[in-house]
């Protein structure tokens, strides 16, 4: 263990420190961050119709009112993405983001095809606009805000007095660089069209954005993934802020497939998606901690410390919470915790994979805040099925049998110490 803790902090510490401080990363992870209440209402939406209006024919008048609310949150996805992205990414140069988000979203909507179907040009088809234009958004919000922000830096831009309001000021500076960055995209886009026979949205999609998402949807991956997640946070980085970029991009566009499929009378796809994690695999926060804290009580004799700190963190554990184990117990460089720590977001993401690829359990597809209980959050998730919250539940319980060994051992080594201090 102390060969492999050297090696890691030689060869993976540097390279993970610098991933987390990756500029387009934490753009695309506050983007995500800041649709999250819009994300949050259309899966509200698209849950009250599957269960409320559909069971109590009362509320059917509610069922136009939730579409209204879907077209407005899940229908316009990716388009709040751009704004969002490109707003961060500038904030993150210090530059103007209001204008970096317009300017991407501008610049988004000249890349987008005007003709579907038999329809003629100028008409946007809203699957442009939802997650199946996710990927495509994200490049163009990065590559236009770059620009934007290249041409600001360099004073490429229309200098007003002092004597102007600064609102009126901000908009001119941002003239020039915004004209560039629409072009540019424009430009790439054209040429793709008349060159490639395709458009950039096509070859996005279908070279990136589908390939990624049918590997995301295999088990292995999404096990390794998960497992991940809780080897930053192992070493004291945050695994989920780290890759919570990489798990929007390829997870969330499957959620809301699956709602989108739910909401139009369909079955849902998807085994897997971002809240699959949160319900059945991240059970207190990353590591299903808060099993961790079951094993505690039930295992630990000697360990008077870990007792006290899994008291202060259940409070939070209960709601996903799971800092104060992390750093208080430690699990950071804890070599009895670690495997157990490791592994068991692996299995968790196995158990509840197989369940929902079987049938026993329905797929993922309502967003549910990360802060849900356990049970509760699988409950929400399936869109009220019961074998969603006994899914979370039964994982729950895995998780206490995997961590209770390792608690025992740390009690047994604590015991064998104090025989040794008294020899």
């Amino acid at each position: 263990m102390k060969k492999f803790l050297e090696f890691m902090e030689k060869y993976f510490m540097p390279y993970a420190a610098k991933i987390g401080g990756q500029r387009h990363l934490i753009a695309i992870r506050d983007g995500f961050v800041a649709i999250m209440p819009l994300i949050l209402a259309g899966s509200f939406a698209v849950l009250l119709n599957n269960t409320l209006v559909t069971w109590v024919p009362f509320f059917e008048f509610l069922r136009g009112i939730n579409g209204n609310v879907w077209w407005g949150t899940f229908a316009i996805m990716t388009l709040l993405v751009v704004f969002s992205t490109g707003y961060s990414l500038a904030k993150g140069y210090d530059v103007d983001g209001l204008a970096a988000g317009l300017v991407s979203i501008g610049a988004f909507i000249a890349v987008t095809p005007q003709i579907h179907g038999d329809a003629s040009w100028g008409y946007i088809h809203f699957g442009f606009l939802s997650a199946t234009g996710l990927f495509t958004g994200l490049l163009v919000a990065i590559l236009a805000t770059e620009i934007f922000v290249k041409l600001t830096k360099r004073n490429i831009v229309i200098k007003m007095p002092d004597t102007v309001p600064p609102a009126v000021g901000r908009a001119f500076a941002a003239v020039i660089p915004g004209i560039a960055a629409v072009y540019v995209s424009a430009t790439v886009a054209h040429l793709i069209s008349t060159i490639g026979n395709t458009s950039l949205y096509d070859l996005i999609y279908n070279t990136i954005q589908v390939p990624l998402q049918g590997l995301g949807q295999g088990p292995i991956s999404a096990m390794i993934a998960a497992m991940l997640i809780n080897l930053f946070w192992f070493f004291g980085l945050h695994g989920a802020n780290l890759l919570d970029p990489i798990m929007n991009t390829v997870y969330l566009p499957a959620l809301l497939e699956n709602a989108d499929l739910i909401e139009q009378g369909l079955v849902a796809t998807n085994n897997i998606t971002r809240v699959f994690f949160d319900a059945y695999v991240h059970l207190g926060g990353s590591g299903a901690t808060l099993a961790l804290i079951a094993a505690i009580f039930i295992g630990t004799k000697k360990r008077k410390e870990y007792k006290e700190v899994a008291k202060l963190g259940l409070p939070n554990g209960i709601f996903q919470i799971n800092e104060v184990m992390i750093f208080g117990l430690p699990i950071v460089l804890n070599p009895i915790l670690f495997i157990p720590f490791f592994i068991t977001p692996g299995i968790l993401t196995l158990i509840a994979y197989i369940a929902t690829a079987t049938g026993l359990v329905p797929p993922t597809f309502v967003a549910i805040p990360w802060i849900t209980p356990v049970g509760i959050g699988g409950f929400l998730a399936t869109g009220g099925s019961i074998m969603g919250a006994l899914l979370a539940l039964f994982n729950f319980c895995v998780a206490v049998l995997i961590y209770l060994p390792f608690i025992k051992l740390a009690d047994k080594y604590t015991e064998d110490k104090a025989e040794k201090s008294t020899i």
